[in-house]
């Protein structure tokens, strides 16, 4: 479980979510309505009285044409076609654990990710681009429509993500994959529909 400490690391995402907001020329209504979060919920994202968590922070950043980083207030000296590990930071959110593995900017973005067990295993997420997956350590469960698919290391998934896909790590200690998904600016950008009736991870 990630203690409350851990979600503190998060920096504040307020300014940038309001600021990437109007240059997307998106009324609050608008944006909360194509990520599938309430107005109120995303007023009080914008003001700093809630954190979001890692997938809000995917729908949002699809929605606005940016990255994860840009939300993150992340401003990278240079593009560089090479990114050191040494030089790339850990971010909490949602109880998922991510690194940027690419430079800002991209029209596709790269991270490693953690996933705990049962962390954000029962949101089912539609939007439009394609998404790349790759175990590295761990056992993954992968919904893809009416299919679920079991991936463990060295395995990799490549999908058009407008078919209704979830994630969900099927080892007490987690999984961890590289993740690579294109950044789209939508209305429909993603559509979270919530755990499946009657299912388990």
């Amino acid at each position: 479980m990630t203690s409350p400490e851990a979600f503190m690391e998060l920096p504040s995402v307020a300014p940038q979510l309001r600021a990437l907001r109007r240059r997307a020329s998106l009324t609050l209504e608008a944006a909360a309505g194509a990520t599938g979060l309430s107005p109120a919920h995303l007023s009080r994202l914008e003001t700093g009285q809630r954190q979001p968590s890692l997938p809000t922070l995917l729908a949002l950043a699809r929605i606005y044409g940016t990255t994860v980083s840009e939300l993150l207030g992340e401003t990278a000296a240079d593009r560089d076609a090479v990114v050191r590990s040494a030089d790339m930071e850990p971010t909490v959110a949602g109880g998922w654990t991510y690194f940027q593995a690419g430079a800002a900017g991209r029209g596709m973005q790269a991270l490693r990710v953690q996933v705990p067990h049962g962390s954000q295993g029962d949101i089912v997420r539609v939007h439009p681009g394609e998404e790349w997956l790759y175990v590295l350590k761990g056992r993954l469960s992968l919904r893809l429509g009416d299919a679920t698919h079991r991936l463990g290391p060295g395995d990799s998934a490549h999908f058009d993500s407008l078919t209704p896909h979830r994630i969900a790590a099927q080892d007490p200690d987690g999984v961890e994959l590289l993740f690579v998904h294109t950044l789209l600016q939508s209305p429909t950008a993603t559509l979270c529909l919530g755990p499946t009736p009657g299912e388990t991870s």
